[in-house]
């Protein structure tokens, strides 16, 4: 998913429907300008029954406050290191610094049991500079992991993006599912890595966007798990009532076409964002995420992979300071709000208890920056604000698009102030904006109030910008999702959209 983020595994027993479910994922980004204190967010991991957390970085504090918790941890390699690991030394220096050193086998120390070597490295983008570099970068962690005496608890893998399989389109099934020819070479090296060290094929899996992408022509309710009234069927009978299992099942005839039809699949990546798009907002995110969990604690599987499945949600936090290349839902992917609380209820246990907030967070005080009345040039002041502070949800599709200038300006500078923790020459713009204590929010637009943070950015004043500002964000009443050419478009233009509407259509 061409992103970047920490990832966090969450990975909870659930028993629901009287069963027992174990394998329910979730990705911990921290690409915040606001983040919240590790070890209080390790708390609200316990008090919601996380037992698993996946980090696509190793940030020193969060691994000690993980530390002696018991909880199962994936940690990540970034592309840029692939490289470098193809060194044997390289890679055994990087597992005596960021696993060993944690002593995972030990009570008091991280429980680290995978490691995640690069992330989505076979993308298109990357116009093949990663695609023969992170077999051997794999296999050479995975042997420093043995070396260490870790490998029998501690697993590398590398999560790929779902664009590397696909079916034909003389047999647009499940069941015809091959992976792409032109990385088949390095794929079989991945493989065989995975399968002799017996560790899992990771993937990521987004039904949101094959409906994004869809462009009106993908079935909405197939995005979902409440059943179709006009099925997929495959050329063996099998019916598919959902895009996750058609997607999980091509992925599984694909691994059983290069001869690894017993590995095990994870499902690296799976959410549905909040805001910033048309589909994306909190009732359709609700929808998903309550429907994939009831589907995770039937236990059924997918029609060719059976029983549980493993997967990651995505992710457990919004994250401001994503690029939004993909599209304005990017910032918006959070189960929880910034501030730690969640958008919704959702059982993850069947015990009726809903989702806990993350404790011991201060919010800062009721009061809001808004424009002043008499104001009617918005356009400079919002290319500034919304350049240092997110304004997505001011675009089209979004929870505040429907506001007009000035509140959408309001909106703007609002948002820079509370990114400024409320410092008092953060709401001025040379005279043009106020400090109110009346909530602007109104309709579906929420003006948010800010919350006191260790990572909050320096104090700013807020001064007009230079009419050559070049890298301005700032949304207008036109504004639309950048073309996607970007990794989560690249997943599904591939496999989610000419694949499944090919089944639906042609």
């Amino acid at each position: 998913m061409g992103k970047l983020l920490v990832n966090v595994f969450l990975v909870t027993f659930l028993v629901f429907l009287g069963h027992n479910v174990e394998g329910l994922g979730v990705n911990w980004g921290d690409i915040s300008s606001h983040k919240l204190p590790p070890k209080d967010v390790v708390k609200m991991l316990q008090e919601n029954g996380i037992k698993k957390v996946k980090l696509f970085n190793n940030d020193e504090t969060i691994l000690n406050a993980l530390a002696g918790t018991g909880i199962e941890v994936m940690i990540g390699i970034s592309n840029q290191l692939l490289k470098d690991l193809v060194n044997p030394d390289v890679a055994k220096k990087w597992v005596k610094e960021n696993v060993t050193r944690y002593e995972p086998k030990s009570p008091k120390g991280v429980n680290i049991t995978l490691v995640g070597v690069g992330n989505e490295p076979f993308l298109r983008d990357y116009k093949d500079t990663l695609t023969n570099v992170t077999g051997p970068a794999l296999e050479n962690i995975q042997n420093a992991l043995n070396d260490a005496g870790l490998g029998d608890t501690t697993k590398a893998t590398v999560p790929l993006n779902a664009d590397v399989y696909l079916s034909p389109n003389w047999n647009p099934v499940p069941s015809g599912g091959f992976f792409r020819a032109d990385i088949i070479d390095p794929l079989n090296y991945i493989l065989k890595v995975l399968n002799k060290n017996k560790a899992p094929f990771m993937v990521n899996i987004y039904p949101f966007l094959s409906l994004f992408y869809g462009n009106g022509a993908f079935p909405f309710d197939y995005a979902f798990f409440d059943g179709v009234s006009n099925p997929l069927k495959d050329k063996d009978g099998v019916e598919y009532t959902n895009c996750f299992d058609a997607n999980l099942d091509t992925c599984a005839a694909a691994l059983a076409g290069a001869g690894y039809g017993n590995m095990t699949i994870m499902v690296g990546e799976m959410g549905w964002p909040t805001d910033g798009n048309n589909y994306g907002n909190v009732t359709l995110a609700e929808k998903f995420y309550k429907g994939f969990v009831s589907y995770l604690a039937k236990g059924k599987g997918s029609p060719r992979r059976p029983g549980n499945v493993e997967a990651y949600l995505f992710a457990l936090f919004d994250e401001d300071r994503k690029s939004t290349l993909p599209g304005n839902f990017e910032t918006h992917w959070g189960l929880y709000y910034d501030d730690g609380t969640p958008k919704f209820p959702l059982d993850l246990h069947g015990n009726k208890k809903t989702l806990v907030s993350v404790p011991n967070v201060e919010k800062l005080s009721k009061k809001w920056c808004v424009i002043k009345p008499d104001v009617k040039n918005f356009t400079d002041l919002m290319t500034y604000a919304c350049d240092r502070a997110d304004c997505t949800p001011l675009t089209n599709g979004s929870s505040c698009q429907n506001l007009n200038d000035a509140a959408k300006a309001s909106y703007a500078v609002n948002a820079y102030f509370q990114n400024n923790q409320q410092k008092d020459d953060s709401c001025n713009f040379e005279g043009k904006a106020t400090v109110t204590t009346k909530d602007p929010s109104q309709g579906t637009c929420n003006f948010t109030i800010g919350f006191k943070s260790l990572t909050s950015l320096s104090p700013s004043p807020s001064p007009l910008p230079s009419s050559d500002h070049s890298d301005s964000k700032a949304p207008s009443s036109s504004s639309s999702s950048t073309s996607p050419s970007t990794p989560k478009f690249l997943a599904f233009a591939s496999m989610g959209i000419s694949f499944l509407v090919s089944l639906f259509f042609m």
